[in-house]
């Protein structure tokens, strides 16, 4: 049996590059295609990737997406979940396939679809009673509101990942937004902050735990779908359990304070014009409420997080923010 042909986006990204990594280590005799938009992207991925085709073109590239996809069998799209017309290149691309070779597409989406009743309240930093899962919640995830961000996807497995953070491994960008730009907002004003009450929840999943889900469905798919579900019940939040914004928010603090980076370890409650005047995306980021359980990878695919927490790395995110910002 022919190794099957793997198409990935997004592969000098945070997500794609540590999905293109896992991927490869576990399977080096598949065969991959990444689309890479600059020659200078392109290679530094082939100095890491030899046996990588490379694909130039942006997601804008549709012509040249819906080709890949037409002779790929399985496409990781790991690239801007929101943007429409690489969506729509890929479905047009899995038009070419039959049901005796059908297309494995596992698409990123993202856990800002459970975000909707902050929007709706427009008041953040407080805790929020509602929650969801993939296995006995899955048809309400797969019916929310248009509203909803992310909203607009193909579905066949979308895996939906919360706050990520800890260092990728692949050959672009290695580290994640949320608690990064926390971080740096904490050592550029020289003093932490809440949003609000800092009761607000989201959970939480390390890069590297959240690629090993990919890889195992990338393995179900080689194998003609496997344990997994696709289609209808193809819906796997990716999450290794919650986290209190306003704990982040003073540990960063503290860690930055211990670093003697910041003058006190203290966190004053700002206004949400304070917040947004600090980052434009503050109040969304960091005082929103995103609470999903992931049953539907561990119960099917065995998938097992088992990476350090959020909390646990917030030392290590306050000296890489502090390195890029020259105060290290």
């Amino acid at each position: 049996m022919a190794p099957p042909k793997v198409f990935l986006t997004g592969a000098t990204g945070y997500i794609g590059g540590d999905v293109l990594y896992a991927v490869t280590q576990a399977h080096p005799d598949w065969e991959f295609s990444v689309l890479v938009r600059s020659k200078e992207k392109a290679d530094k991925l082939a100095s890491e990737y030899p046996n990588a085709r490379i694909v130039e073109g942006d997601l804008d590239a549709t012509a040249v997406i819906e080709e890949e996809v037409k002779t790929a069998d399985i496409v990781f799209h790991c690239a801007d979940c929101d943007h429409v017309a690489s969506a729509t290149a890929i479905a047009k691309g899995a038009t070419h396939h039959s049901p005796q070779k059908p297309l494995w597409l596992i698409h990123t989406s993202g856990t800002a679809t459970l975000l909707l009743e902050d929007f709706r309240a427009n008041i953040w930093g407080v805790e929020r009673a509602k929650q969801h899962d993939d296995w006995d919640g899955v048809d309400e995830l797969l019916n929310l509101p248009d509203e909803s961000p992310h909203r607009n996807r193909a579905k066949v497995a979308i895996v939906c990942p919360p706050t990520i953070y800890g260092p990728g491994r692949g050959p672009g960008n290695q580290k994640s937004v949320q608690a990064y730009w926390l971080a740096a907002a904490v050592l550029k004003r020289k003093k932490g902050f809440l949003v609000g009450e800092g009761k607000n929840v989201w959970h939480q999943i390390h890069v590297q735990d959240m690629s090993d889900l990919y890889s195992r469905l990338g393995d179900a798919a080689a194998s003609g779908g496997g344990k997994a579900t696709w289609n209808d019940k193809g819906y796997y939040l990716a999450e290794n359990g919650p986290f209190v914004w306003g704990d982040i928010q003073r540990a960063v603090a503290k860690a930055a304070y211990e670093k003697k980076l910041i003058p006190s370890p203290d966190v004053e409650p700002l206004s949400d014009a304070e917040i947004t005047k600090i980052h434009e995306f503050g109040v969304y980021v960091w005082g929103s409420n995103s609470r999903g359980w992931s049953y539907r990878g561990k119960k099917l695919l065995g998938w097992s997080p088992s990476k350090r927490s959020l909390l646990e790395l917030i030392p290590s995110i306050v000296d890489i923010e502090a390195k890029e910002l020259g105060l290290a």
